[in-house]
């Protein structure tokens, strides 16, 4: 009897290392197969083509008259807004901030090159938030437009509200990448801590040929080429509204 018992702790160990094992085997198959469905990332290059502007008080209703490829995706570097996976109460707020450092470093053809490098960039632009707005948690699209002005020199950075499928994917087709600011518990993404963000940012950088968003999103370790449907990030597409994030203007910032 002893001997079974004895047994039991070792027939637990190799369960859970089965259990690990598979995971990352499955893991590893999950992502060649996401791989399989995007399309080869691409450098950014100026564009001459604005993308236009679309009024706030006036809902669009663009024709799609330009030729747009059938995928696109941008080489937009990744970075969690945790680099460390230590989620503290910084962390917890760096989804605008780690937008914005995905962003410049698209534009500027320059690599995330680690997580200490992510995590001092991550807290430089948290300095600037503090210094400008008075404040770095919960930022809104037109402030973090300015982040991308003013602190880093982006003269390309436009504000759209109300923006369509259409205008983004014209976005992205002049090699220009998007950031969004959400109502996270709508996006619906299993990796988050539950119940997720009410207040999320995130980078769209492409399109697969059956139209889904190819996004970057800082919320999860795996959020690089996270892809969404175009139908859940239209709905989840809300501005930060003092906290009334789901009654938020639909808006994006375009950059490049």
């Amino acid at each position: 009897m002893s001997k079974i018992i004895n047994r039991i702790p070792v027939i637990s160990i190799l369960g859970l290392v089965l259990v690990i094992v598979l995971f990352f085997v499955w893991k590893n198959i999950s992502d060649k197969i996401e791989e399989d469905l995007i399309p080869s990332p691409q450098p950014y290059k100026l564009s001459v083509t604005p993308t236009p502007k679309v009024s706030q008080s006036k809902p669009t209703s663009l024709v799609t008259s330009y030729p747009v490829a059938s995928e696109v995706n941008l080489a937009v570097p990744f970075t969690s807004q945790a680099p460390g996976q230590i989620w503290d109460e910084y962390h917890k707020e760096f989804c605008e901030e780690a937008s914005v450092l995905m962003a410049v470093s698209y534009i500027n053809n320059t690599t995330i090159t680690n997580i200490e490098f992510a995590d001092q960039k991550l807290f430089e632009i948290k300095d600037f938030e503090e210094k400008r707005f008075g404040y770095y948690k919960d930022t809104g699209a037109e402030d973090t437009a300015i982040i991308l002005r003013e602190m880093y020199k982006i003269e390309k950075v436009t504000v759209i509200y109300n923006p369509t499928i259409e205008i983004i994917k014209k976005a992205l087709n002049e090699k220009k990448v998007i950031i969004i600011p959400a109502a996270g518990r709508q996006l619906g993404n299993p990796h988050y801590q539950s119940p997720g963000p009410l207040y999320h940012m995130l980078v769209i950088k492409g399109y697969t040929k059956n139209g889904d968003f190819i996004t970057n999103d800082p919320g999860t370790r795996w959020g690089k080429n996270y892809i969404y449907s175009s139908e859940v990030i239209m709905n989840a597409i809300h501005d930060w509204n003092g906290g009334d994030v789901e009654n938020g203007s639909k808006v994006m910032i375009v950059v490049g």
